[in-house]
C-alpha cells in the first residue's frame, strides 16, 4: 500500500446538538449530506476508484461513501466503529456534568476510564489498530476508510507519534480527513483531505 485514505463522516444530528454518539447509528442529517456534496465540488477529493475501499459498519460511514463517491463497491469493518460511549450516548456535557458517573469518567485517565455499558478510548484504539496495522502491511492497494473522529485521531497518532499532538488535535472536522503515504510500509508523510484553500485576496 502506498497511500492511505481516512474521510470522516458527513454531520449527524448529534454532532450539531454536540451530543456524545458512537455506537449510535444515526444517518447523516440533511444539511450534513448537503455539506459533504458542497465540499465535494472542486474540492480536490482523492481518487479512489482504484482503492480497497471500507467504511465502518454504522449508516454515517456508508452515506459518506455515497454522497462523496456514489454507489461504489465496499466492505464494512466493525473494528472501525466509533467509540461506544455506553449511557453516555446521546446525552450532551451540559446533561451530563452533574452526574457522578460521567465526572468519574472525565476525570484521571481519560483514556484508560470506561463508559458504563460501553468502552475506553484506549480499547477503541486497540481494535481499530488491531485491523489497520495488518491492513497497511498485507494489503498491496491503496486503501481508503470512511470512518469516525475519534477513530481517525488514534490513527493518526499512532502513525505520526512525533507530530506532538494529542487524540483531540489529531480529530478532523466532519467530511474531511487526511491522506497518508507509506513507502515500505512505513508512514512518509500525510496532507490534509480536502486540501486547505488558500485565502482570496
Amino acid at each position: 500500500m502506498k497511500n492511505l485514505y481516512l474521510i470522516r463522516h458527513g454531520k449527524t444530528a448529534a454532532n450539531y446538538a454536540r451530543l456524545y454518539c458512537g455506537s449510535t447509528d444515526l444517518p447523516l442529517d440533511e444539511n450534513g449530506a448537503l455539506e459533504l456534496r458542497q465540499l465535494s465540488v472542486g474540492a480536490g477529493y482523492p481518487d479512489i476508484s482504484a482503492c480497497r475501499v471500507l467504511t465502518s459498519t454504522l449508516v454515517r460511514t456508508e452515506q459518506t461513501l455515497l454522497e462523496l463517491y456514489g454507489d461504489m463497491p465496499h466492505e464494512t469493518v466493525p473494528e472501525f466503529n466509533e467509540m461506544d460511549f455506553g449511557s453516555f450516548e446521546m446525552y450532551s456535557y451540559e446533561q451530563l456534568r452533574d452526574d457522578p458517573e460521567y465526572q468519574r469518567w472525565i476525570t484521571g485517565d481519560n483514556e484508560k476510564n470506561i463508559c458504563p455499558g460501553g468502552e475506553s478510548a484506549e480499547q477503541m484504539r486497540e481494535r481499530a489498530l488491531g485491523k489497520l496495522i495488518p491492513l497497511i502491511r498485507e494489503e498491496r492497494r491503496d486503501v481508503c476508510i470512511f470512518t469516525h473522529g475519534g477513530v481517525i485521531a488514534c490513527f493518526m497518532q499512532e502513525l505520526f507519534p512525533g507530530a506532538g499532538k494529542n487524540r483531540y488535535q489529531w480529530q478532523p472536522e466532519n467530511g474531511k480527513g487526511y491522506a497518508v503515504s507509506f513507502e515500505d510500509g512505513e508512514p512518509l508523510g500525510f496532507a490534509e483531505i480536502p486540501p486547505e484553500r488558500p485565502e482570496r485576496q
